[in-house]
């Protein structure tokens, strides 16, 4: 009987030994992982951030009723930290381009310091707001960094401020220019790119962008400060901003993320 056992276990090694050596050349199947998660651009999205800016100016003395010129051309400028808000709307096509369309707004606090040599008078001026409107068109350099190009129309709006004289100390002269909104154009450009890989939240993006505004000339009145009426002369004044800002953008995509296929 002991014999028997024997023989039947020694037949059964024989037989499994073939099958296991089978097994261990054989590779091992890897599990298959699921398809990598790409960003989707196309959606709406509202942003929000802050940054510095500087305006530039060409300003000079005018008669209001004939626009005579009085004294000579001067250049002044000022520049200040501002808050934008903003939102918009991407359209991805192809494998790598964004289109769309956006609309911001720009809380603002550059100030700086008016002088006419021809009258002659300072103040102290101060940029308050812009908002713009447009369009931009960008690459994706990779599936989350989008680079782009932007342009459109644009306002801006420059508070009313008093005028002293320029000597030593300086005194009130009793009248101000007024304030003034200006119409413009604006084109500018930046990145933008999405956190999803670096904090646990889907659609957050950060974005940074260089921005530059020319606005047309425009005769402001210099008016009298008690009554507000026309004192006779006005300031041409044309307008140059540039804006650089950073801040985040939160995404609410059509559909959400697309899985990549191959």
């Amino acid at each position: 009987m002991k014999k028997s056992i024997l023989c039947l276990a020694a037949i059964g090694a024989l037989i499994a030994a073939p099958a296991m050596a089978a097994d261990l050349r054989l590779p091992a199947k890897a599990p298959i992982a699921p398809p990598p998660v790409v960003t989707n651009w196309t959606g709406c999205y509202i942003d929000g951030g802050i940054g510095y800016g500087m305006y530039n100016q060409e300003s000079s003395s005018i008669v209001t009723a004939t626009g005579a010129a009085i004294g000579v051309p001067v250049t002044n400028g000022g520049r200040g930290w501002l808050g934008r808000l903003g939102g918009g709307c991407d359209y991805q096509f192809g494998s790598s381009w964004v289109i769309g369309a956006f609309a911001d707004f720009d809380f603002m606090d550059l100030n700086g310091h008016f002088g006419d040599p021809s009258g002659p008078v300072t103040g102290n001026e101060k940029e308050s707001s812009a908002w713009y409107a447009g369009g931009r068109l960008g690459y994706l350099i990779s599936p989350t960094f989008l680079g782009y190009i932007d342009g459109g129309y644009t306002q801006t709006r420059f508070d009313a401020f008093g005028l002293n004289s320029a000597f030593v100390p300086a005194v009130p002269t009793g009248l101000n220019v007024a304030a003034h909104t200006y119409n413009g154009w604006f084109i500018g450009g930046g990145y933008e790119y999405a956190l999803s890989g670096i904090l646990p939240l889907n659609g957050l993006y950060w974005r940074t962008e260089y921005r530059f505004a020319q606005y047309e000339a425009a005769n402001v009145p210099v008016v009298i400060t008690a009554t507000g009426a026309g004192f006779g002369v006005s300031e041409n004044m044309k307008k140059y901003t540039q804006t650089i800002t950073s801040g985040l953008v939160w995404r609410f995509n059509f559909g959400g993320p697309v899985a990549a296929r191959y």
